[in-house]
């Protein structure tokens, strides 16, 4: 399905077997974490993320955090916060951190709301270029999944990503 950037193949991010067959159809390296993609800042405890006042300080100017807010994203950004929490290993991998975004675009905000937090890795096999478009994700997937859904023709690219530390300390990861 179109994301807010390129095509993911994405599932519930809280939903073990889901996760690992996304994994399996991507054939993607098991130590890399995949973005996870929410509906609201609220929707992190899901996730055991608790972020400090720091943290929130900084999102605002990464995530448009209210509905009511101006949209200030030059591009869309996700964002890697510790998470401790071992019952999560299948989603950080070890790693203790997750990567996640808050899309801009209110209608996708409202079927993550709906479905709760997806992982959203870009729709092509590891080592494959992104799919573009519906043909060739079906060329990449065929009928091991389970929906497509046509955005058309997305030539996007992924999304910004930082590591945002608990101080409020930003590293750059992928500009």
């Amino acid at each position: 399905m179109p994301t807010d950037t390129i095509y993911g193949i994405v599932g519930q991010a809280l939903n073990k077997d889901v996760v690992l067959r996304i994994y399996n159809l991507k054939k993607r390296a098991p130590e890399k974490p995949c973005i996870i993609l929410i509906g609201d800042i609220s929707e992190l405890e899901k996730l055991s993320i608790y972020l400090s006042l720091e943290q929130k300080e900084k999102l605002k100017g990464y995530w448009q955090i209210s509905a009511m807010a101006d949209i200030c994203q030059e591009r869309a950004t996700s964002v890697v916060l510790d998470c401790e929490d071992e019952e999560l290993l299948y989603l950080h991998r070890g790693t203790k951190t997750l990567a996640i975004r808050l899309p801009v675009s209110p209608s996708l905000r409202k079927l993550l709301l709906e479905t709760g937090p997806l992982i959203a890795p870009s729709a092509n096999p590891e080592g494959l270029p992104p799919a573009q478009n519906i043909s060739q994700a079906k060329t990449y997937f065929s009928d091991s999944v389970n929906m497509y859904m046509n955005g058309g023709e997305i030539a996007g690219k992924p999304s910004k990503l930082i590591k945002l530390h608990k101080d409020g300390q930003i590293d750059i990861l992928r500009d």
